[in-house]
C-alpha cells in the first residue's frame, strides 16, 4: 500500500504509479506487524489501549476519592469537586490561578460511568483506524493539540461551566478522518469525508439536546484542532526519514507534557489537601 495515497502496489514498485510519491523499499514492510506484548496487543492498538487504560485508572481513582468523600453513586455520577481536584477544566482557573495544565488534563477524566463508557467505546474504534493511517506519532499528537485545543476554546466560550471528557481528542480524531478525506481526490476520499461529517454533525446536534450536558464548545474546539493539524501534517512519507523523526520527537515532547500536566494536578492537589 502505497504510505502518501493508500493505493495498492506491487512489492516491485520504487514509485507509485497513481500519486507518484517515492515509496522506497521499506515501503512493503511498513505494515508488517509489531509483536507487543507477545503479540496479545496489535501495535496499531497499542496506543489506544494505553489511552484507555490511563481513562479507566483515572476514573477508578476519582470514583474511590468521592466515595470516601460521602458520595454514594459515584460509580454512575461523579460530583464536580472531585472532578475539579483531579483537573477538570475551569476557566477562572486556568486563567487567573494560571493552571494550564487543565487544559490537558481535563480530557482524561470523565463524569460517569456512561461517560467514560461511551468515549472509550469511540476510542476504542477510531484510535487504530488513525494510527493505522497516520502512524503512532501523528496519533498521539493529534490526540493531545485537540484535548488542549478543545478545552481552550470552551474556557473562553463558558469559562465558569467545568468540563471534562475524551471527546474533546476524539472529535478531534473525527477532524483527522475528515481533513484524510478532503486531502484525497479519490472516491475512497469522498466516502471517508462524507462519513465522518455525518459524524461529526450527528455529534452536534446530540450536543443541541440539553439533557446530554455535551460541551459543544470542547468538541468545535478538539475538531478544528485535528483537522488543521492533519490537514497539514499528511500521512507518513517512507522517503522522509527526517520529517518522520520530527514527529517521533513531537509524540515524546506530547507525551513529557502529559506527564508533567498531571504532576501539576497531583502538586495542586497534595497543596489543597493540606
Amino acid at each position: 500500500m502505497c504510505p502518501q495515497c493508500r493505493a495498492f502496489i506491487t512489492t516491485h514498485d520504487r514509485v507509485c504509479p497513481y500519486c507518484h510519491e517515492a515509496v522506497g523499499v521499506r515501503a512493503v514492510d511498513r505494515d508488517a506487524p509489531v509483536q507487543v506484548l507477545g503479540g496479545t496487543i496489535a501495535q496499531n492498538q497499542f496506543t489506544t489501549i494505553m489511552l484507555l487504560l490511563v481513562n479507566f485508572g483515572l476514573y477508578a481513582a476519582t470514583v474511590v476519592y468521592s466515595m470516601k468523600a460521602g458520595n454514594e453513586s459515584a460509580l454512575m455520577n461523579l460530583d464536580p469537586q472531585t472532578l475539579y481536584r483531579f483537573g477538570a477544566k475551569y476557566g477562572p482557573s486556568i486563567f487567573r490561578g494560571e493552571q494550564w495544565w487543565r487544559l490537558l488534563t481535563a480530557g482524561y477524566l470523565h463524569g460517569g460511568l456512561i461517560h467514560i463508557g461511551m468515549n472509550c467505546w469511540v476510542l476504542y474504534d477510531l484510535g487504530p483506524q488513525i494510527d493505522e493511517i497516520y502512524g503512532t506519532s501523528r496519533y498521539f499528537v493529534f490526540y493531545t493539540l485537540s484535548t488542549i485545543g478543545g478545552f481552550l476554546l470552551s474556557s473562553y466560550w463558558s469559562p465558569l461551566t467545568p468540563s471534562v471528557g475524551a471527546s474533546a481528542g476524539l472529535v478531534g480524531l473525527i477532524g483527522v478522518m475528515i481533513a484524510l478525506g478532503v486531502g484525497s481526490k479519490t472516491a475512497v476520499g469522498a466516502a471517508i469525508r462524507g462519513t465522518y461529517i455525518r459524524w461529526a454533525i450527528t455529534l452536534f446536534l446530540f450536543g443541541f439536546i440539553g439533557y446530554f450536558r455535551v460541551d459543544n464548545a470542547a468538541h468545535l474546539g478538539g475538531m478544528v484542532t485535528g483537522f488543521v493539524a492533519a490537514y497539514f501534517a499528511g500521512t507518513p512519507r517512507i522517503s522522509s526519514t527526517s520529517g518522520e523523526q520530527g514527529w517521533r520527537m513531537a509524540a515524546w515532547a506530547c507525551a513529557a507534557l502529559t506527564i508533567y500536566c498531571f504532576i501539576k494536578m497531583y502538586l495542586a492537589f497534595s497543596a489543597e489537601s493540606l
